[in-house]
């Protein structure tokens, strides 16, 4: 504003302009913040939705305890596979910047496959560079058991079931009954 000599001003449109933002009586919100409540509903409605199909599908999931941000989920081996029969229990974490970013997923039963590490980590590329806040968990678990009858060999985080992988009629369904039943780690 412009001050003539002659002129007067009024203090308070002054200070009306000039006030920072920090001082105001508003709150500012911080850039990027998260509503948990919105997360929240999208989980309840993904878990409606598994709720409602995702048993014919042979997988389901259901948060843990009191948190919807941590779930248990449940994957059947598909029909025709090395894993056909056998039911494999998952750890799903979602962060509270999710659908954004993908959650953490691990097995939590011993699996024998390429792509699951001895501690239940899994290389799916559409649980990390691959994300997209499209997917959901019933995806999640569906590319999962997908990718237990169509493993990718060529990014392996166990690199003995990989080399076994060609051999999948004899060496590689013993192994993965064995790691099942047996619980015994096999170092990669």
């Amino acid at each position: 504003m412009e001050v003539r000599p002659n002129q007067t001003v009024d203090d308070s449109s002054i200070h009306q302009r000039h006030v920072p933002a920090a001082a105001s009586k508003q709150p500012v919100a911080a850039p990027n913040t998260v509503d948990s409540t919105s997360v929240s509903q999208r989980l309840q409605k993904e878990l409606m939705s598994l709720m409602m199909s995702g048993g014919d599908l042979g997988v389901s999931a259901f948060p843990e305890a009191e948190s919807i941000f941590t779930w248990v989920g449940t994957i059947e081996g598909g029909k025709g596979t090395m894993y056909e029969g056998l039911s494999y229990k998952l750890s799903l974490r979602f962060p509270l910047d999710y659908p954004f970013k993908p959650p953490q997923v691990k097995f939590e039963t011993m699996c024998f496959h390429p792509n699951v590490d001895q501690f239940g980590n899994i290389c799916l590329d559409i649980l990390q560079d691959k994300w997209s806040s499209a997917y959901d968990c019933r995806t999640i678990l569906l590319s999962i058991q997908s990718l237990l009858g169509e493993p990718n060999p060529e990014s392996p985080l166990n690199s003995y079931a990989a080399a076994l992988w060609g051999n999948k009629e004899v060496d590689y369904r013993k192994m993965v009954h064995k790691q099942y039943y047996g619980g015994e780690i096999i170092e990669s």
